[in-house]
């Protein structure tokens, strides 16, 4: 059996869990179950990373001794993984002993090794950060990540050898394009290699500044740096060096978020390399969950309490949103507002009212019996040739961690469903005693709800439980192995009986989180649910703008200088999840990350049609939302008699171009 090992940051204990920790908990969560479901044994880890600067002031500042706080908060973020019903095979904690004296172990052979040498340094320390900034790094004069300005500290420490191991890591990276993925951050981390050399690691702390650490084996006046102990969590947790895990399981993969690029990119595969120990296979990293488009943070009082939203829309709607609202690699920005609409229109409108219907009529018309199957009509080879279409980019998009992507394949499988249960129409073949037909037509809508339900095993496993268990199906999931369902249109066997009614999901209000605001007075961003339901239910609004053909307004060189107009790339294009008219896509303008841009154009364009190509964008247009989904630009069209054109460059030019 193939082995599979997947890591989740180890989180820092100086604040609770937010919907941020809970994201890179929940994919991992999904990684392990989908792996598990192909025929993998996985092993998954999560824990809380304990020692350093800003722990021993957040323990001060309560009044609690270090070790107190860290077992307090770190109980809470066990605590929060289990009641979100994550089934981690281990949670490490760096101050546990095993952890202790693995890094001690490691921290010894890379000395002996002769990488590890005393020296004085002088540098820019943030205490955010936790480590020393040179003065190229810092962006006028603060720290990137915090904005403050850091403390200019001189002392004599340990330092690691990282520079002796540029030209490797720098020629891995080039031999194993997907060792560091999305390519954004591949090419990231190669830039950061390219633009000078690589400086060596200050791997240790004076005891006269700071005690809460790991002790250096070689100097007992030192402690280790939290992020040279922290990074070996990965490896202790396998009982690194000669546990049977560690010789099982490694190499695994990580999962990180964009901030903690540099320590997983350089830091940890220089220290493997270092102490002998075979690279990581992938490292995977996603971008943040914004609030209000502005990254979560406790001092603004912007942070979400998973556990808080799990009351009110359930632990798989919020498994789902979580997956389908970011696209990996990319930001996304939460609002209870998005959650409504993601839950109720794929949910509550596509999934579970398809389930409804169609156990319903199975009810009516079969007396809840799986009808036999009879000759396909070309209709239903259509529904199975879109099931195994659907079931093979779900699996090879998951596999790439293009979970949106994977899961809006898998959605095309039931929409298609839907589509055709309206053209297929059983009400009718049933008042017309068809009864060959409608056992037909019956027959493949049940086996296409049982395709749905396996494949969705990893991503909500409780809700593919309950429509399995509708089915009359298996409902353990050891039992199944997803590349094996995918292969044919089989599963529902004529003469079982089955559930006759369904109400999986039940619809989203916006009073629904009325309560949740009085419970949870922190969790700002939930008060913007205010008219959230009313929005969902709008009319579908178009992107494009009114034309007038007569009457059009003059306007002065000043107004039209004030439109920004750029060329960008569609990277991305989909279906709006709450209409039909209008698609989602992401435009790369050149920027850090794509830009969301929802445009009316539906009608003239399949989504297929439009990725990669160059369009025209009005770039400086105040963001509105639009069924839900804000939109950050508008696309440029020409009308035409029955159809509609985009402008587009005559010929390709770069993501960004100004249109002048």
């Amino acid at each position: 059996m193939n082995s599979f090992y997947i890591t989740t940051p180890i989180y820092y204990v100086n604040s609770n869990p937010h919907i941020g920790h809970a994201y890179t908990t929940i994919v991992a969560d999904c990684m392990t179950r989908y792996h598990r479901l192909i025929g993998c044994d996985a092993f998954m880890l999560t824990g809380t990373d304990e020692h350093g600067d800003k722990i021993f002031k957040a323990a001060t500042q309560a009044g609690k001794s270090p070790q107190a706080f860290v077992d307090e908060v770190s109980q809470k973020f066990k605590d929060t993984w289990e009641e979100l019903g994550l089934h981690f095979n281990r949670f490490i904690r760096t101050t546990d002993k095993e952890h202790v004296a693995a890094v001690q172990a490691f921290l010894q052979k890379v000395y002996d090794n002769g990488d590890i040498y005393f020296g004085e340094y002088g540098g820019h320390y943030c205490y955010g950060c936790e480590r020393f900034y040179t003065e190229k790094e810092l962006e006028d004069g603060l720290c990137p990540q915090h904005r403050q300005k850091p403390e200019y500290i001189a002392e004599k420490n340990y330092f690691f050898r990282m520079s002796r191991y540029q030209g490797w890591l720098k020629e891995h990276i080039l031999n194993n394009p997907d060792f560091i993925r999305p390519e954004r951050y591949r090419n990231e981390v190669l830039s950061l290699l390219d633009s000078g050399a690589l400086e060596d690691l200050c791997i240790s702390r004076p005891k006269t500044r700071l005690t809460w650490g790991i002790e250096l084996p070689f100097d007992r006046d030192y402690v280790c740096y939290v992020w040279f102990d922290a990074l070996l969590n990965y490896i202790s947790a396998l009982d690194y060096p000669d546990g049977p895990n560690f010789k099982k399981f490694w190499p695994g993969e990580h999962l990180v978020a964009k901030d903690i690029l540099k320590p997983h990119a350089v830091f940890w595969p220089t220290m493997l390399k270092a102490g002998g120990v075979e690279p990581y296979k992938h490292l995977n990293v996603h971008g943040y969950w914004l609030v209000r488009e502005t990254k979560m943070s406790k001092s603004l009082g912007n942070v979400i309490d998973p556990v808080q939203l799990t009351k009110v829309c359930g632990l798989d709607s919020f498994r789902y949103y979580l997956l389908r609202e970011m696209h990996f690699g990319a930001d996304a920005s939460f609002s209870v507002e998005s959650l409504i609409v993601r839950h109720n229109a794929d949910l509550a409108n596509d999934l579970g009212n398809l389930f409804s219907r169609v156990l319903s009529m199975n009810r009516k018309y079969f007396g809840g019996k799986v009808p036999a199957p009879g000759k396909l009509a070309p209709e239903d080879q259509a529904i199975v040739d879109l099931a195994a279409d659907a079931q093979a980019r779900y699996l090879e998009l998951f596999e790439e961690t293009k979970f949106s992507h994977a899961l809006e394949a898998l959605w095309e499988l039931v929409r298609g469903l839907n589509k055709y249960v309206d053209s297929s129409a059983p009400w009718t073949l049933f008042k017309e005693n068809n009864t060959e037909r409608l056992s037909t037509v019956m027959h493949t809508l049940l086996t296409g709800l049982f395709k749905v339900a396996v494949q969705l095993l990893p991503v909500m496993p409780e809700a593919a439980r309950q429509m399995l268990e509708q089915l009359s199906k298996d409902t353990r999931p050891e039992n199944y192995n997803l590349k094996e369902t995918a292969k044919d249109f089989n599963g529902m066997n004529p003469g079982e009986q089955i559930a006759g009614a369904s109400s999986l999901f039940p619809r989203l209000e916006e009073s629904s989180f009325d309560n949740l605001n009085e419970q949870a007075p922190k969790a700002t961003a939930i008060s913007t649910v205010k008219n959230a339901a009313k929005q969902a239910e709008k009319p579908s609004e178009q992107a494009s703008p009114d034309v007038k053909e007569e009457g059009v307004a003059i306007i002065g060189f000043d107004d039209f200088a004030r439109v920004d107009l750029k060329i960008g790339t569609v990277t991305l294009a989909e279906k709006h999840p709450a209409a039909d008219k209008l698609l989602r896509l992401e435009v790369d303008l050149g920027e850090e990350t794509p830009r969301q841009i929802v445009a009316g154009i539906a009608e003239f364009f399949t989504p297929a049609e439009l990725v990669g190509k160059q369009v025209c964008v009005v770039a400086n247009l105040a963001p509105r939302k639009l069924r839900g989904l804000e939109s950050q630009g508008m696309l440029l069209a020409v009308r035409k008699p029955g159809g509609l054109e985009l402008l587009t460059p005559s010929g390709p030019v770069s993501a960004g171009s100004k249109v002048s």
